[in-house]
């Protein structure tokens, strides 16, 4: 036997993502989906008069959860063909049924549907975590609706926002993905029952050339697997863009995860907010005092794989030769169900993180003391116009008190002067006495909070008001 240490480990299965969605890739999940569909296939072929029983349908059943993986391997090794190995295999469980297995299908019946199927189950869970995630979102932005806080533009200082309101533009970009998630389970159609290269032929023969019951074939076995309908004309397989369309919307979670994630690297940088952390967890092997944020930072690293994992289905989809390539097998059977798994854990860490962020007002506050003078000079200058004072002059003297303030500031090292220069300006005694409340935070957020409310109340309550609740599995972090 093979020393576990002596082979690779996945590390999306074995530190990030979650065992149910583990489980939807699993060898159990897939193959079992197989025989669903083999079961579907002779029941329905046994209801329009082929030749298939229903014994033969029942012994199909009777069999569906046992599998000897060995067996399997041994088939495969032996056939060299995976699709194969399990048609054998299957026969070998249920003897009567085994003429009938797999009657008038290719490969790409089991192999293409139930990759469909699996998909459909995976974007059915990125759905509740999108939700989750949201969720949690919701709750942080209105809890710091009104809180103001310094915004950035570029990193650089920018006009004031409040912690609030940043947070829905982080939820925003979530939300948007959330709507696309779901309208791709929607939409989403089955290959469905279409033959060795699509034209149903097999089938055709099968019936005694009955088009109406090749027809009905078809449209029984998607409504049994649970799709409203197939793809209307397919090659082999079904059109490549079908995983292009799904893969597009992993990346789009990957870029909504990366931007929050990033964000929240630079506010732990500022000291202003930091993602939550365990008493025991250890930043550097050296430094001590280290708190990283880590998290952030695995999302960051897994979305990266994501948005460039999403690229090989738009070159699979490109380049499939007339009916069918095999190129698409093994890149395949990689970076989709990969994808999901980064996704996966993407998405648990983003709850995780926003259920457990910390603020630091005192910070924010101190930050905004710093830069208020700088943010209120036109509010400065008005209160002046109004009192009395000639414009031009006003901004000529806070053009110079502001050079001096940021030389103070940068070059010296001091707090921020500028309100006491422009305190101690003759031209602006009338309103000297209202500066200090020119500088109320408040004053400079706008309608951050109103935003807040109205995005929670008409966006997100909405959307979140059907979600089916996450449980099962702890948070991996």
């Amino acid at each position: 036997m093979t020393d576990r240490g002596d082979r690779f480990d996945h590390p999306l299965i074995e530190r990030y993502a979650s065992k149910d969605m583990a489980g939807l890739f699993s060898p159990r999940m897939r193959h079992g989906t197989w025989r669903d569909l083999w079961i579907a296939l002779a029941q329905t072929e046994s209801e329009l008069g082929f030749p298939v029983t229903q014994e033969q349908v029942a012994e199909l059943r009777h069999h569906r959860d046992t599998f000897d993986w060995d067996r399997v391997a041994e088939l495969e090794k032996e056939l060299r063909h995976d699709v194969m190995a399990h048609v054998h295999h299957y026969g070998e469980l249920a003897p009567k049924a085994k003429p009938i297995i797999h009657l008038g299908a290719t490969s790409c019946f089991v192999t293409d549907n139930a990759d469909l199927i699996v998909y459909r189950k995976a974007l059915e869970l990125v759905e509740r975590r999108l939700c989750a995630a949201l969720a949690a979102l919701r709750d942080f932005a209105v809890r710091y609706r009104d809180l103001p806080c310094l915004g950035y533009t570029h990193f650089q200082v920018a006009q004031p926002v409040t912690v609030g309101k940043r947070a829905c533009l982080w939820a925003q970009d979530f939300m948007l993905d959330l709507d696309e998630v779901r309208r791709i389970i929607a939409w989403l159609p089955f290959r469905g029952v279409k033959g060795t290269t699509g034209t149903q032929a097999t089938f055709l023969a099968l019936a005694d050339g009955d088009h109406q019951k090749v027809e009905e074939l078809d449209r029984r076995v998607t409504r049994a697997m649970g799709f409203a309908r197939s793809i209307p004309v397919s090659g082999q397989t079904y059109t490549r863009k079908l995983d292009w369309t799904i893969h597009q919307s992993l990346s789009a979670v990957a870029q909504s995860a990366s931007k929050f994630a990033t964000d929240l690297r630079l506010l732990s940088h500022e000291g202003e907010i930091e993602e939550p952390s365990e008493s025991k967890q250890v930043g550097s092997s050296a430094m001590a005092y280290k708190k990283n944020p880590m998290r952030s930072e695995r999302v960051c690293s897994l979305a990266r794989y994501v948005i460039e994992a999403a690229n090989t289905s738009a070159h699979t989809a490109s380049t499939q030769w007339l009916e069918r390539t095999l190129d698409d097998s093994a890149i395949r059977r990689i970076a989709l169900p990969e994808s999901f798994l980064c996704i996966d854990g993407i998405l648990s860490l983003v709850q995780n993180v926003s259920q457990g962020l910390v603020v630091f007002p005192k910070v924010i506050e101190k930050k905004l003391r710093e830069q208020l003078p700088f943010l209120a000079t036109e509010e400065i200058l008005m209160a002046g116009v109004r009192a009395g004072g000639d414009r031009q002059d006003l901004h000529e003297r806070i053009r110079v008190h502001s050079r001096a303030a940021a030389h103070a500031v940068k070059s010296e090292g001091k707090a921020n002067p500028l309100l006491e220069l422009v305190a101690a300006d003759p031209a602006f005694a009338s309103i000297r006495t209202q500066l200090p409340s020119l500088l109320d935070a408040s004053r400079f957020i706008g309608r951050s909070p109103q935003q807040v409310d109205a995005f929670v109340r008409d966006e997100l309550e909405p959307r979140l008001r059907s979600a089916v609740a996450i449980a099962g599995d702890e948070i991996r972090v």
